[in-house]
């Protein structure tokens, strides 16, 4: 198990917004990635990069690999395992293009790409991008199938993995906009989590380096997003691929990129995800002591107590109550929906919102009155 002992530079945050300002892949945006947007993408890289067909998806769309960089450290990414989760596929680009023009950043891309081997998958499951699912065409969840390997993708992230016998991993992912942080309640724009790799959560010293790394990166983050960054349950889970990535020795850190106020489109999510995953990278090539782990704990909780649109003071069955509404993502003749519906009808006190309205007059005697309501409010 590597163990890091060297002085990390420090990041000048005004450099780094403003290389991102001027240098963002422009031409991959909003929600809806497929693998026909990214494509030329991949082949208008550099000769810096090594770009692989790595395998094929079910309906047989090609699957990429995109290596760059000459050190001994072994760094894995993947993105789009889950196809309706795009953000970290977008941040990834970004990085690519921070590596092919660093600017004033050069300093530490030199460092990055001397002291690390980065091979990224940007998107794992094409045939779930095309259609905008989590599953693949087989109707499998990707991120539960490490033992049965029953999807085809699977056994291609498997086959890398081998391959390239990573030090770390980072596995890319969106989590919903219900999700907060701690007390604050404000959106958990982004989240992180050291994968458990047995059902006792034991801290042994690969999920110690991971937590470590997790640490800067929380550290890093708080400078942009203060009260907004959350920590996963490492609750165990036999089936999950971190879970047995983190068990076979490939230290595992899970970035979930969440909600930020009204970013529907994930454009902010996707800037704060690229900073996340740059610091990360960045404080692995910098070879840190990671032997102190314990702060990863003082993370704030992932809560569920954030929605999309909070209706207050409503008079439903002769009582005062909040309607709740969340936004279910649908695709529609080739467009992305936005769909309310009604998650709580309660008192909604302790949760924060995008949309607060603020409507005593309004009167239901049921809940299709009110269902029907909210779609044509709301749509």
């Amino acid at each position: 198990m590597i163990v890091y002992f060297c002085k990390m530079k420090v990041v000048e945050i005004n450099f780094l917004k403003k290389w991102y300002s001027s240098n963002r892949q422009e031409k991959v945006s909003g929600r809806w990635i497929t693998l026909q947007q990214i494509i030329p993408l991949i082949e208008n890289l550099n000769s810096n990069f090594k770009i692989r067909k790595i395998g094929k998806s079910f309906l047989k769309k090609d699957i990429y690999s995109v290596s760059i960089g000459k050190g001994k450290i072994k760094i894995l990414i993947w993105t789009q395992m889950h196809g309706n989760e795009s953000t970290g596929t977008k941040a990834l680009f970004d990085l690519f293009n921070l590596f092919e023009n660093p600017q004033e950043l050069s300093y530490i891309n030199n460092q990055i790409l001397n002291q690390c081997t980065i091979v990224c998958v940007p998107m794992l499951n094409p045939d779930g991008a095309e259609v905008y699912t989590r599953l693949n065409a087989q109707k499998i969840d990707l991120n539960r199938d490490v033992i049965d390997k029953k999807a085809v993708e699977t056994d291609v992230l498997q086959g890398v993995l081998n391959e390239v016998k990573p030090d770390f991993c980072f596995n890319m992912h969106d989590q919903r906009t219900i999700f907060s942080v701690g007390k604050e309640n404000k959106p958990a724009t982004i989240s992180f989590l050291a994968p458990s790799e047995d059902i006792d959560r034991l801290i042994t010293k690969g999920r110690k380096q991971t937590m470590y790394v997790i640490n800067a990166m929380f550290e890093f983050m708080k400078k942009f997003i203060p009260n907004q960054i959350g920590r996963y349950t490492d609750e165990f889970y036999p089936t999950a691929t971190g879970d047995n990535f983190q068990k076979m020795g490939h230290n595992t850190i899970l970035i979930e990129s969440g909600h930020y106020f009204n970013d529907y489109e994930r454009e902010k999510s996707r800037e704060y995800t690229f900073y996340a995953l740059f610091q990360g990278i960045y404080f692995i090539a910098s070879k840190q002591d990671m032997s102190n782990y314990k702060d990863y704990f003082n993370i704030p909780n992932n809560e569920k107590y954030y929605l999309d649109i909070i209706i207050k003071n409503v008079n439903y069955k002769d009582k005062k109550v909040d309607i709740g509404i969340v936004f279910k993502e649908k695709l529609i003749n080739n467009e992305l929906k936005f769909i309310p519906t009604i998650d709580k009808i309660e008192n909604l006190s302790n949760y924060s919102t995008n949309k607060l309205v603020l409507d005593s007059d309004l009167v239901f005697f049921n809940k299709k009155d009110m269902k029907d309501w909210v779609k044509n409010e709301f749509n």
